[in-house]
């Protein structure tokens, strides 16, 4: 038998439910592979194992006794460092909170735990989630799976890398810029970016700004169902997760597992890059050898993309008024202990005026009302995840890609942030090996409101390639991570990133 902790958690929640493996042996596996694998790559930052090891005994008990079991109960969860944990050390990366316990759990743990998950500990994210390289000034970095000097990604690389490599089943994480989806790509795991509203949240400071989410993220796309299930919701802190009052509209039971989908009944666009995006050369190339090896699973595939014009400059002034709203009495006030992405952000914020936010308000409505028109005649998008493959993660960010500037210090996420601008959810699928020997991910962007599409079209794909070494889900050599030095002995180690 497999080590439970590489069990997928579907498969592991069906054998607790079944008493033919408990919470607790769940669980001390899982310590154990995080205890082995984490000083090579620093994922899992903040733990209390002792509280888990009760939590996993109670959860034992409730099985013994024949309770009534929810869906994810017994299994071990990470939860991203942005996200309160009641009596677990906070930090959001920052070191402003270096030393924070908060007192209350975040509604997305007090969900999960809900369905019966058993925090085992804080995935490592870069300071406040600015960037998508997860290094900070805190923890220091964190490594990817594959190389450990390269980035995981961010700002869920943490958890990405936790489920990587085996120390937890499932694990939360968050999206603005594509930080559910990208590290997913770099880590050879799944993260959905959901439609805003569906998994909700009560601390994002602008209520209606749709840009970022919370989300699942998993090693496949059955046990993210799983865990989605237990994140969804109506809730009244959260203006987008109540749109019918008196009536739950967001029902766990929809998204438990992935619906039955014929990828034979399907219209598909592809793209490289969404007709924008700064696409690496090696990237169009390895996504046109991938979809090349599976687009006649579909009925009709055809290179189009939606009229994407614009979405640099609105997802530019949209995002920097959301740091702006977070951020600027810290940045403001101890700007000493912020980082450069945050003030970056801050001070971008600034520059606009009135008449610069009502135009990326207003080109923002143009972009989604064109892609409402495309999606009249495909049922989703393929394209890759991520624009470049994975690099250093002492790099602050990519300057460069083949050799031409990028415009921000974000714009190399615009593969993953053209879906954010106009809130359609999306998926990050890993298909194999780019021809760097690293993880590649394909993204899938479903219609609006096409969450249950975008999951079932993700599942039927999964299960179609899982047999062929080319796109089938890569997985870490884990013995080398065991015999791997320190990853806090590399130079450069703590930073931000």
């Amino acid at each position: 038998m497999t080590e439970p902790c590489d069990l997928s958690a579907v498969e592991a929640r069906a054998l607790i439910g079944a008493k033919k493996l408990s919470a607790v042996e769940l669980l001390e596996s899982c310590i154990r592979r995080t205890d082995a694998v984490d000083p090579a790559v620093n994922a899992m930052v903040a733990r209390d194992d002792e509280r888990a090891r009760t939590a996993a005994k109670a959860a034992d008990a409730a099985t013994a006794k024949g309770d009534k079991l929810p869906a994810l109960h017994g299994l071990p969860v990470g939860i991203k460092d942005l996200e309160n944990v009641a009596g677990l050390r906070t930090t959001y990366g920052s070191q402003l909170y270096a030393d924070h316990v908060p007192a209350e759990d975040q509604l997305i743990v007090a969900k999960v735990r809900e369905a019966g998950a058993i925090v085992l500990g804080k995935t490592n994210t870069p300071e406040w989630g600015a960037g998508a390289n997860t290094r900070n000034a805190v923890y220091g970095a964190t490594g990817n799976p594959f190389d450990p000097m390269k980035s995981a990604a961010g700002s869920s690389g943490g958890s990405g890398v936790a489920l990587a490599t085996g120390m937890v089943p499932i694990a939360t994480g968050s999206d603005t810029g594509g930080s559910l989806r990208n590290p997913a790509a770099f880590n050879g795991i799944v993260g959905f970016r959901p439609t805003p509203g569906l998994v909700p949240s009560e601390k994002r400071p602008l209520g209606w700004n749709p840009l970022p989410v919370l989300g699942p993220m998993a090693r496949t796309v059955p046990d993210l169902c799983l865990l989605l299930s237990g994140m969804i919701g109506d809730d009244a802190c959260d203006p987008l997760a109540t749109t019918v009052y008196g009536r739950n509209i967001r029902r766990p039971e929809d998204f438990a597992r992935p619906a039955s989908i014929d990828l034979a009944s399907l219209k598909v666009a592809i793209t490289p890059d969404f007709g924008f995006a700064p696409t690496e050369n090696h990237i169009r190339k390895v996504f046109a050898q991938k979809v090349g090896a599976f687009s006649s699973l579909f009925g009709a595939a055809e290179e189009a993309t939606p009229d994407c014009s614009g979405t640099d400059e609105a997802f530019e002034i949209l995002r920097a008024l959301s740091f702006i709203a977070g951020m600027y009495e810290k940045v403001r006030d101890t700007p000493q202990m912020v980082g450069p992405n945050v003030r970056a952000n801050v001070e971008e914020g600034l520059r606009y005026g009135p008449l610069d936010i009502a135009r990326a308000l207003k080109e923002q409505t143009a972009i989604y009302q064109r892609w409402q028109r495309f999606f009249e005649d495909y049922d989703v998008i393929l394209s890759p995840a991520v624009t470049l493959s994975p690099r250093p993660w002492s790099e602050l960010y990519p300057a460069e890609i083949d050799g031409k500037p990028t415009r921000t210090y974000f714009h190399w996420l615009a593969l993953a942030y053209a879906a954010t601008t106009v809130g359609h959810p999306a998926i990050s699928l890993p298909v194999g090996l780019d021809d760097h020997g690293m993880p590649f991910g394909l993204q899938i962007v479903g219609p609006r409101g096409g969450d249950a599409k975008v999951l079932a079209v993700a599942a039927a794909l999964e299960s179609a390639l899982a047999g062929d070494s080319l796109t089938a889900r890569p997985v870490p050599d884990i013995a080398r991570l065991m015999a791997a030095p320190k990853l806090s002995e590399a130079p450069n180690f703590m930073g931000f990133g």
